[in-house]
């Protein structure tokens, strides 16, 4: 089942970095598996320094969204996109120790992507061996066991989080594409059907194709209230780069600026997109919903010329909609917090 289910996501995320699935077929690349001794090992989640990011550990550039009252909160288990993407790149996976690739976690995805749920509670982000983006257009020549990997190392990060960190509090699941896959699996091995789907706040797994009917229990959300499940969507260009849209074309997909199924959001709902500068530009784009995908039109900023030259705008899937999903993780995370209250209420008038 577990392996159903991947494919499943990995269908949905062939494209998942910007690169093009025709220029990862390199046997020779395959052949040089650099992998052997680091998939030996296990990471001891016990360590703070196998950790991006843990209530205790943020680093300075996300420092201003931290919550207030962190034992009040909820949490949030943000799981990063694929970063190792080089052809020159012979590893299947990369190590937790690579400098490189921590600084670009650090300063890229948790900058300007995990921070759009930093407000809404307590932010853990695992360092896990990443597959490299070739996994994906070669499943059965290594990729498969790549990815299983990389997902081994999230799901033991993510017990060590329940055992040790949780506490029965409320859980965001975030990412983004690889991240995303990852997550898919987490939401099938510990909530679909289980007693952790009631400490489900929301899970936001865009850049990768979801069905609607993706899980058993686990529903597509498409109210900006709704709790307990699950919302995708895939960002592009208005002129579709078809060659990627066929992967997507009838998964799910929520417009994430009016976090429901409307076809259109007009630019002036748009709450605001987070750039690499650090500034925010608002109302900066029309959101139109289809078959799968959303597009998006030229983003109204003063580099606006750059966004001609880029086939679509899977990169930018959350930075995009930065603003709009930070207010939409405190709705959904207080939409929560009031259920959990009256339940606890019900319970202390029965007495029980």
């Amino acid at each position: 089942m577990k392996f159903k289910i991947l494919s499943l996501l990995i269908i949905g995320s062939i494209i998942g970095c910007k690169t093009n699935k025709n220029q990862i077929h390199n046997n020779q690349v395959i052949k040089n598996n650099q992998n052997t001794n680091s998939a030996l090992l296990e990471i001891n989640y016990s360590e703070t320094k196998n950790w991006a990011v843990l209530p205790e550990k943020y680093p300075d550039n996300i420092k201003e969204y931290k919550v207030a009252k962190p034992e009040d909160s909820i949490d949030v288990f943000y799981v990063y996109p694929t970063l190792i993407i080089s052809k020159k790149d012979t590893r299947w996976n990369v190590p937790i120790e690579d400098s490189i690739q921590k600084s670009n976690i650090l300063n890229s995805v948790v900058r300007y992507q995990a921070s759009a749920w930093a407000n809404a509670g307590n932010l853990y982000i695992p360092y896990y061996r990443q597959a490299h983006i070739r996994a994906y257009s070669n499943l059965e020549n290594g990729g498969k066991t790549a990815l299983l990997l990389a997902y081994s190392d999230v799901k033991e990060a993510f017990e060590y989080y329940l055992k040790h960190y949780n506490r029965g509090k409320g859980i965001i699941l975030a990412g983004h594409s690889q991240g995303s896959t990852h997550l898919g699996l987490l939401l099938h091995d510990f909530f679909d059907g289980k007693l952790l789907q009631n400490q489900l706040v929301a899970a936001y797994v865009p850049g990768i194709g979801f069905d609607k009917n993706q899980f058993g229990t686990i529903p597509f959300m498409e109210q900006p209230d709704q709790t307990g499940g699950f919302v995708t969507w895939n960002t592009f260009k208005r002129k579709f780069d078809k060659e990627n849209y066929k992967w997507y074309k009838g998964k799910a997909v929520i417009n994430p600026v009016t976090w429901d199924t409307s076809p259109i959001a007009k630019r002036e709902l748009h709450k605001g997109f987070l750039y690499s500068n650090g500034k925010m530009y608002r109302k900066s784009f029309e959101t139109h919903k289809e078959d799968g995908v959303i597009w998006i039109s030229a983003p109204h900023f003063p580099y606006r010329y750059l966004v001609f030259i880029m086939r679509n705008y899977h990169v930018g899937d959350v930075n995009l909609f930065w603003e709009d999903i930070r207010e939409n993780a405190l709705l959904r995370n207080q939409t929560y917090s009031s259920k959990n209250k009256k339940i606890q209420v019900s319970k202390v008038e029965r007495g029980n």
